[in-house]
């Protein structure tokens, strides 16, 4: 399936909010994203919302308010924080968030708004463990409902069993990641803090020490693909060794 970014989303106003997203929404979802200039998470937010709905391929929509420009719309819909996120659906809503959603969070979301969406994804957008232990059950090897379940089971503590679900499926980028942070949380190794400062340092020390570079890798596979960070310092490693 071919995917697109959301290049055409829409700038709705207070006047053209009724035919732009009620009356759209009877025929397609849609989603509002209601942010300003001046907010940073809205930054953050807007281009993650612009690549999950383009990847939905027309059956979501995208819509972006200006609250400062267009302050009817907030006020109609009690918006006391942006960003502010909302799914229409045949006129009304139909779900919302706050706040700047990490990328998988936001897939859920858009996935669970789309019309059709199968069983296993309205239980993965559910996001519980035993909605997701179901989901696993109907298909059991979708990496998609093993990497959301064994995130689960790490972020809970519970490494022994996020490292037994997911050891077979090593070879999934996905689950590869999360099994690189439960080794790396058994360690007692964070992913908070100064980064970069730790990455920049064991590059320099890669070529000579082994284990410096060993050790580069893992927090590289910890940090997974979508982290820009990952391509970016797997180049220069490999430009240092080769």
């Amino acid at each position: 399936m071919t995917r697109r970014y959301a290049e055409d989303m829409t700038d709705v106003t207070d006047a053209t909010f009724a035919t732009a997203v009620l009356d759209r929404s009877k025929s397609v979802p849609v989603v509002v994203d209601l942010w300003a200039t001046w907010c940073g998470p809205c930054r953050v937010l807007t281009p993650i919302l612009e690549k999950v709905v383009g990847e939905m391929n027309g059956t979501v929509e995208l819509t972006k308010v200006d609250v400062d420009a267009n302050p009817r719309v907030a006020q109609a819909f009690g918006v006391q924080s942006i960003p502010s996120v909302f799914g229409f659906r045949d006129g009304r809503v139909v779900d919302q968030f706050v706040g700047a959603l990490p990328e998988h969070a936001v897939r859920e979301w858009v996935h669970k708004l789309a019309p059709g969406a199968s069983p296993v994804d309205q239980l993965l957008a559910e996001g519980d463990e035993a909605s997701l232990r179901q989901a696993r059950e109907l298909d059991p090897d979708n990496p998609d409902v093993l990497a959301a379940l064994g995130d689960l089971l790490r972020r809970e503590g519970r490494l022994d069993e996020a490292e037994s679900l997911l050891s077979p499926y090593g070879h999934v980028i996905a689950a590869k990641t999360i099994l690189a942070r439960v080794r790396l949380e058994r360690a007692g190794v964070s992913l908070d803090g100064d980064l970069d400062l730790t990455l920049e340092h064991l590059l320099t020390q890669a070529a000579s020490d082994p284990g410096a570079r060993d050790n580069l890798l893992a927090l590289l596979d910890a940090l997974g693909p979508e982290d820009p960070r990952y391509l970016a310092f797997r180049r220069r490693l490999a430009s240092v060794l080769y």
